[in-house]
């Protein structure tokens, strides 16, 4: 099972640590683990998911925005092969809905001509112009001002939360070991060649370390000398709309890109809402991820150049994620400074997408370092089948409860997700330790009320099934306390109500 801070067992020695619980690490722990090695993967976060990968557009992109040649060309194409692989086995929800640019004007159909271009170079098949009677038949609330499209049909949607967790749960499956809440304070590097990783909560000794730690890849190649290259953090914020949005779009809607990103969005989720965003801002604070009024003004403007309509009273929520912007491509590969040390740094849009592929050729580079790889022959390249409630038939809904009575208790109401769901979110391999991990993995205060009945429910299941007191339970980050101890409310002036009596 996944560790979390405060288990005995901690790992002394792996043939390979990763640094970073993201959709690429995990894709690349799942990857390892079809070999005959030692695995340890270290997140400083509660989760995994909980940077980049739970705050991004879910979006599996066509391939045809990178300059060719480039990691982002070559990894996003097979990226997107390798999802449609992949994503039954791994119980990631997937929907291959298509993608269109859309055009506003004559130099914005002349940008389309180059995308197209690019896009075949890239080995992206399908793209084809629409008109602008063909983009208004298949996407009627779009604005009747528009040019034109460029279709790419092989654009899909996808779970990111679900992509990270999948990768992570066959990874444990196959014997890689997760640690949670263990923040990575340092590197020993002896005679230029990677030797241990130091943590919190202990030392682990590895002749080859993986950094895929996202905003903080700049920080740990440091901690190894090498300072080849510098994380920007990139907030980009989201306006996210309730299912009842959900016929707003069919398909995923991009404007026209600049230099800096590829703009704001209109698209449905792979669950059925529509959300708008990002926008692309750079910050200091790597912990950034506020919502701004400014930004959020921002979006909706951008999005209404497409879709002028929007419904912004069935707005449910906003979030911020933060991109790790490190120039124009990736950064893969054997550190030129470190031996031992392999970089799956500087990983923003099209990373979700490429996170397989990108996996490969980690894999591969550590090889060319001199890792030894033998076949796993006990590796098993799919996850079990969890019900989900709310998608079975009414007789298979039947059968599901009179096999365990947990599956007739509703817990949340918005999105119709049983008990018997939390609970085997909770006791999986890559089990849900937060309010906001059990959110992740099953939706449980997804919703219109987004957790407000059952908030209070998902608390109390975590509690008995971790065996902690309600009050240790967290809502996501390492200090999210729902409740504060007594002693914490010392000192502090708490407001009071006054009762009278006639």
């Amino acid at each position: 099972m996944m560790a979390h801070k405060g288990m005995a067992s901690f790992p002394t020695r792996a043939d390979v640590v990763i640094i970073g619980g993201g959709v690429v690490g995990c894709a690349i722990a799942r990857e390892l683990a079809r070999y005959s090695l030692s695995v340890v993967l270290l997140e400083r976060a509660p989760d995994v998911a909980m940077g980049t990968s739970k705050a991004n557009s879910g979006i599996l992109h066509a391939g045809f925005d990178a300059d060719p040649g480039t990691w982002k060309a070559r990894l996003n194409v097979r990226g997107a092969q390798l999802y449609a692989d992949v994503s039954e086995g791994l119980g990631i929800p997937r929907r291959e809905i298509g993608s269109l640019v859309v055009a506003r004007n004559e130099a914005d159909l002349a940008t389309l001509d180059g995308l197209k271009r690019r896009g075949v170079e890239n080995g992206v098949t399908g793209l084809e112009f629409w008109s602008r009677d063909q983009l208004l038949s298949h996407e009627p609330n779009v604005s009747p001002d528009v040019a034109g499209a460029l279709w790419a049909p092989s654009g899909a949607v996808v779970c990111p939360f679900l992509a990270t967790i999948g990768f992570a749960e066959n990874a444990i499956r196959n014997g890689v070991r997760i640690v949670t809440e263990c923040a990575v304070t340092g590197i020993d590097v002896t005679d230029g060649r990677v030797a241990a990783v130091v943590t919190p909560l202990g030392r682990i000794q590895a002749r080859y370390v993986v950094n895929a730690a996202g905003v903080f890849s700049g920080d740990v190649a440091r901690m190894a000398g090498d300072d080849s290259f510098t994380i920007t953090p990139r907030r980009g914020e989201y306006i996210l709309f309730d299912r009842s949005a959900g016929s707003l779009v069919n398909t995923v809607l991009f404007p026209t890109p600049d230099k800096v990103s590829k703009g704001i969005l209109v698209a449905p989720t792979v669950h059925g809402n529509v959300f708008i965003g990002p926008n692309a801002s750079e910050v200091d604070d790597k912990a950034d991820h506020e919502t701004t009024g400014v930004g959020l003004a921002q979006i909706v403007a951008g999005a209404r150049k497409i879709v002028p309509a929007l419904p912004l009273p069935t707005a449910i929520t906003e979030f911020a994620g933060l991109r790790a912007a490190a120039g124009k491509d990736f950064i893969i590969g054997a550190s030129p400074v470190t031996r031992g040390l392999v970089h799956a740094a500087g990983i923003q849009s099209p990373g979700l997408t490429s996170a397989p592929a990108i996996a490969e050729v980690i894999v591969e580079s550590l090889r060319e370092e001199g890792l030894v790889l033998s076949p796993n022959p006990a590796f098993v390249p799919d996850n079990p089948r969890r019900p989900v409630f709310h998608e079975a038939a009414p007789t298979e809904m039947a059968d599901l409860i009179a096999a365990n009575p947990l599956y007739g208790r509703v817990i949340c109401r918005c999105e119709t997700i049983t008990e018997a769901e939390i609970v085997a979110a909770i006791r999986a391999p890559c089990g849900a330790r937060t309010i906001d991990g059990v959110k992740r993995r099953v939706r449980a205060g997804s919703g219109r009320c987004q957790g407000g009945f059952c908030g209070p429910r998902v608390t109390a299941i975590l509690a008995r099934e971790l065996g902690i007191p309600v009050t240790a339970v967290r809502k996501d980050a390492p200090d999210s306390w729902l409740f504060l101890p007594r002693a914490a409310l010392d000192g502090i002036d708490l407001p009071t109500r006054e009762t009278s009596h006639a």
